[in-house]
């Protein structure tokens, strides 16, 4: 395993600002064959960082480093790589320019041909805006990925998710902590706040009824809700998350000036063996929306994880049988 910086030095945005001194942290794990035949690329998901995802990873997950060369970039806006939290004037002070998954990937794509030399990727896998980025890769670099697995993600944010992100937005934004345009402080209050919303969104209605949390270590629904989500947004720093939800919202493999806004074009043109996993109750990645993207796909299948986790079915870190469920599919995917 190996944790680096690459210094990606001036970096213009989809939003034509120019963000200065870059800086994409991200890990690798495994052994990168002489033939460069077994890259795979893991992006991060909303407010994590790699060392939260990386439970995927091992001989007996998901992804076996035993056999690929893992990449796990961290997100612009995550608070390892540049983010509001961590970039200087003058985007500092909520000037941070909005960052978009076209610029993460962009990035991403820079890291892999410019430091390793990289020209195939066997798979690209992500989970929720991991997942959104997983598209982005097959659409923006079709001649490149072979595979790419989007586990509950979209090619586009639905208005319905969208709207889910403004209630939380608004949440976070309702802290005194708000001050012209950026949090002055961590907004103990508004995080709370959006730790239970999330959590209303996160998991299924069966979920709550069948007292799932307790399979988590909860001792009872409010201690879940204190320790399970509460305490999850409290370790990040809030404008980090706002910048992040942002780049959600703004999810759009079409969204350049290749496709110019139409999402079947940029979905004709991905090449890759594409596995869409959504969660069968996740409640805004939809399965419905994934069944209009995968007929567009030349090469698309469309397999619901059959689970009451709602969107967590697709991050089972503490779930064996969405896990098993998940990595038969991502083996018979990577075989094919």
């Amino acid at each position: 395993m190996s944790e680096a910086v690459f210094e990606a030095g001036n970096v213009v945005l989809q939003s034509g600002i120019t963000l200065r001194g870059t800086k994409l942290v991200y890990k690798t794990y495994g052994t990168l064959a002489p033939d460069k035949s077994n890259v795979v690329v893991y992006p991060t998901s909303y407010s994590a960082q790699h060392t939260d995802i990386e439970w995927l990873i091992g001989p007996d997950r998901i992804l076996d480093p035993a056999k690929y060369w893992i990449v796990v970039p961290n997100m612009l806006t995550n608070g390892l790589s540049t983010s509001p939290s961590n970039v200087a004037a003058p985007f500092d002070r909520g000037r941070f320019p909005l960052v978009t998954a076209h610029d993460n990937v962009k990035l991403q794509h820079r890291l892999l041909t410019e430091v390793f030399g990289i020209d195939r990727i066997a798979l690209v896998y992500g989970w929720s805006m991991g997942g959104q980025q997983a598209y982005h890769w097959a659409s923006m670099y079709p001649d490149m990925v072979a595979r790419a697995c989007v586990v509950c993600g979209s090619a586009r944010t639905s208005p319905h998710n969208f709207v889910f992100l403004e209630g939380v937005k608004s949440a976070l934004m309702a802290d005194p902590a708000w001050q012209n345009g950026w949090f002055v402080r961590q907004p103990l209050a508004g995080l709370r706040a959006m730790g239970r919303i999330y959590a209303g969104w996160a998991l299924s209605q069966s979920f709550y009824r069948q007292e799932l949390w307790r399979q988590l270590g909860a001792a009872s629904l409010e201690d879940f809700l204190v320790s399970g989500w509460e305490g999850n947004f409290q370790r990040r720093d809030a404008n980090d998350l706002l910048a992040q939800l942002l780049t959600w919202q703004a999810g759009d493999i079409a969204a350049n000036e290749r496709f110019k806004g139409d999402l079947d074009a940029a979905l004709r043109s991905i090449k890759a063996k594409t596995l869409v996993m959504p969660g069968a109750t996740d409640l805004y990645f939809q399965v419905d929306d994934n069944a209009l993207e995968v007929p567009k796909l030349a090469n698309g299948r469309l397999l619901p994880i059959p689970s009451i986790w709602g969107h967590r079915a697709g991050n089972p870190s503490a779930n064996k049988e969405d896990e098993r469920f998940i990595a038969k599919a991502v083996r018979e995917l990577l075989a094919a």
